[in-house]
Order: C-alpha cells, then sequence, then structure tokens
C-alpha cells in the first residue's frame, strides 16, 4: 500500500504527533517492503545472497563457525546459540506455512480473545495497569502510543519461497504498547565478538515470553491482541511515539535510561488505553554534534552528516527507508560485515556515549549531557566524553574469567 498523499491522508492526531516527535514525512512517503530489509534480502537478492551470507544464517543453528580469534571460539558460539533457543523455538512453529514468526510474520496467538469483556477503568489507569504488567513480565521500559499504518510493512515474505505476501493484521486495533528489553552491559562490553551476541539473543527469548504473556493477559480480559517483535511494523517510529527515547545516529533508537542497548517488541491492540506522547530528550541533539559511532564503525557504514531524507543512499539500494528525515546507513555495507564475522556487530551501540553501566559518575555526564545544566553543562559533557575516549573493548576472556 502506497501513502500518496501523507499529509492529506493522515489523521490529524498522527501528524500532530509527527510534530512533537520531531518527524518530517514527505507527501510522496510509502510504506516500506519487509522484502527489502537485508537480512530478507539475503535470501532472495543475489546482489547480496553469499557464501558469507550463508554462512552467517548457519551458524547460528548447528554450523557455527570457530576460530581462534578471541570470541569467536566454541564456546563463545554456543553460548550465543543457547541464547537465541527460546526465540528460534517460537519463530520456527509454523515454519511449514512460511511464517518465521516475530521475525517475518506476527506472532499467532495461543489464547483466544475471551466472549466477555472485563470492566475497565479510565484509560489513563488502564494504560498505568498495562505498564505495570509488562514489567512484571519482564519488560524494563514501556510506552503506548496509536496505531500508525505509515509504519508497518507494505508485504512481508512467505519464508517457503521468500516471495511477497500480504501484511493485514485484524480490524479494529487502535493501540500499540511499545517494550524495551536491556541488553546485558558487559557482553555488550565484547562487541564485536559471537560472544557478545548472546547479548541479544538473551532479549529476543526474554521478549518473546514477554510479548506473548502480555498479549494472553489482554486477550484473557477480552480485548484483541497481537504480539510482535521485528515483524510487522517497523519499532522504531512507535518506540518514538510512544516516548520511549529518540533515534540516533547509529540507526537505533536512544533511550535515556540505557542508550542504544535495548531490544523492542510490541503489541497491537484494541484495548482503550491513554497515550504517551514523544519526549524531547536531548539525545539527538547530542546526536548531532558526535560521530562517536561513525568513526568507529569498520566497514564505515555509518552516515557522518545532517539527517536527510535518504534519497542518495536510497538511490542505490532497496534497503534504506525513503520519505523520512533521518540519519540512513549503507545497509549492505553493515550487513556485509555482520556476514563476514559469522555473528551481528553492535560496535556502535557498545561506543555510544549514552551506553553507560549506571555508576553516580555515569548519570552525572548523562545529565550534563541531555541539558540538565543547560548549554554550559552539554558542553562541559561533550569536553568530559572527549578526553575519556572510547572505553576499550572487553576482552572476551576476560568475560569468562569473571562473568557478572
Amino acid at each position: 500500500m502506497n501513502w500518496p498523499r501523507n499529509r492529506d491522508d493522515t489523521p490529524p492526531h498522527l501528524l500532530e504527533s509527527d510534530r512533537a516527535a520531531g518527524f518530517e514525512v514527505t507527501p510522496d512517503y510509502t510504506r516500506f517492503s519487509q522484502m527489502n530489509d537485508m537480512f530478507t534480502r539475503a535470501f532472495w537478492d543475489d546482489s547480496v545472497r553469499n557464501k558469507h551470507s550463508d554462512g552467517f544464517f548457519a551458524s547460528y543453528r548447528m554450523e557455527a563457525a570457530p576460530r581462534r580469534g578471541e570470541g569467536f571460539q566454541t564456546r563463545d558460539f554456543a553460548l550465543r546459540n543457547a541464547a537465541w533457543r527460546v526465540s528460534d523455538m517460537v519463530s520456527d512453529r509454523h515454519a511449514g506455512e512460511g511464517e518465521r514468526e516475530g521475525f517475518q510474520a506476527p506472532l499467532r496467538n495461543d489464547t483466544p480473545v475471551a466472549a466477555d469483556k472485563a470492566e475497565l477503568g479510565t484509560a489513563e489507569e488502564e494504560a498505568q495497569d498495562i505498564k505495570r504488567i509488562a514489567r512484571l513480565f519482564g519488560a524494563d521500559l514501556v510506552g503506548i502510543t496509536h496505531m500508525d499504518l505509515r509504519w508497518h510493512y507494505s508485504d512481508r515474505p512467505d519464508t517457503r519461497d521468500m516471495t511477497p505476501v500480504s501484511n493485514d493484521l485484524p480490524d479494529g486495533l487502535t493501540h500499540v504498547i511499545v517494550m524495551a528489553h536491556a541488553m546485558d552491559f558487559d557482553l555488550v562490553e565484547t562487541y564485536p565478538s559471537a560472544l557478545a551476541g548472546a547479548a541479544t539473543g538473551l532479549e529476543y527469548s526474554h521478549e518473546a515470553a514477554i510479548v506473548m504473556q502480555l498479549a494472553a493477559y489482554i486477550r484473557n480480559l477480552g480485548f484483541q491482541a497481537v504480539a510482535s517483535m521485528n515483524d510487522t511494523a517497523l519499532v522504531i517510529p512507535y518506540a518514538v511515539k510512544a516516548g520511549l527515547g529518540e533515534y540516533g545516529r547509529n540507526q537505533m533508537v536512544l533511550t535515556p535510561e540505557f542508550g542504544p542497548r535495548v531490544r523492542f517488541s510490541k503489541i497491537f491492540t484494541d484495548m482503550p488505553l491513554a497515550v504517551d506522547a514523544p519526549r524531547k530528550l536531548g539525545l539527538a541533539d547530542y546526536c548531532h554534534g558526535c560521530t562517536q559511532c561513525a568513526e568507529s564503525c569498520p566497514p564505515k557504514a555509518l552516515p557522518f552528516g545532517a539527517p536527510d531524507f535518504g534519497e542518495e543512499k536510497a538511490a542505490g539500494s532497496p534497503s534504506t527507508q525513503r520519505g523520512v528525515r533521518k540519519w540512513s546507513a549503507n545497509c549492505e555495507a553493515c550487513f556485509g560485515y555482520w556476514a563476514k564475522l559469522k555473528s551481528d556487530c553492535a560496535i556502535c551501540m557498545r561506543v555510544c556515549p549514552f551506553n553507560r553501566r549506571g555508576t553516580w559518575q555515569d548519570r552525572l555526564w548523562r545529565w550534563l549531557a541531555l541539558g540538565g545544566a543547560g548549554q554550559a553543562g552539554v558542553r562541559l559533557a561533550r569536553r568530559w566524553q572527549n578526553r575519556q575516549g572510547v572505553r576499550p573493548r572487553l576482552k572476551p576472556r576476560d568475560w569468562w574469567a569473571n562473568p557478572r
């Protein structure tokens, strides 16, 4: 589905939310096809698929690629793949029907919608209860926003033959509950390594359980709830609209609590809930004057300049979203590096100044960087960060010697 007249056809409350979030969306914006994300292209696009990409995916099953390099030995791959196991079990449930749940299809519901709706309080009270239950199940951050089809994939792949199929959801859904799941700090400190990939797998496995549990709770109350991880829609605009963070140069949502060190899940529902407002946090402002992630990127895939509408990168890449002003990466260069590593690379996450453990010095720096003491404080934070420099990578052998 195209969105040929974005400003004319988009409901006013979503346009107002765009303004509050700082989004600039062109009138000719069109929805993104999931067929064109890099992970999907690596299965059907001969310009992306090669022995390295095939080896990358195989290494997550029983064809790991251990080597002498520290962090890429047998036990590193073993821990990474074990961390992914619960997520893999969920995503493989209906592979025979062309659905990789949580990644290229929403998670199927195991709980029917109760015949009788529960009596609810106000939308504000129900939103607070939903957040409390989400945190009980294990979510670290929770926000709620309006459903907005502009961010939904125009189609998704049938994973049996990698052909596009419809990406429809049930009628009547109105809200999106967005949850953030913080990754293990010390594992992230070992990027790039297969060991560090355990931090990613752990959170996908955790969020698979959390998002299904919360969806089951809502359905037991008599309302629709579709559990979703990386599938169905772009989560970054939803996370920003739900007030959880701001978009960064490293192509990730920066949260004030964890920086970019989070994974996101979401639930689409018709439950009447109060929504959260996007927040001006100062994270993106700091990004404008910081290029630490771009400087540290081995394949030089991250941008140094100001955000734009993606035309230059999109001209040679179907994996770049057009029509929204933002920082855009060279997706092919990024994924090519992952494929050669045989593991995910999140150096840009590790080196981000907002990725901090949470000591009092870290909290003080964050307060300054986010404008707590005005622009003078931001300048002080920049000088402090420049003197401190990039933390050295935690050696995987040191993690194994003292896993926290």
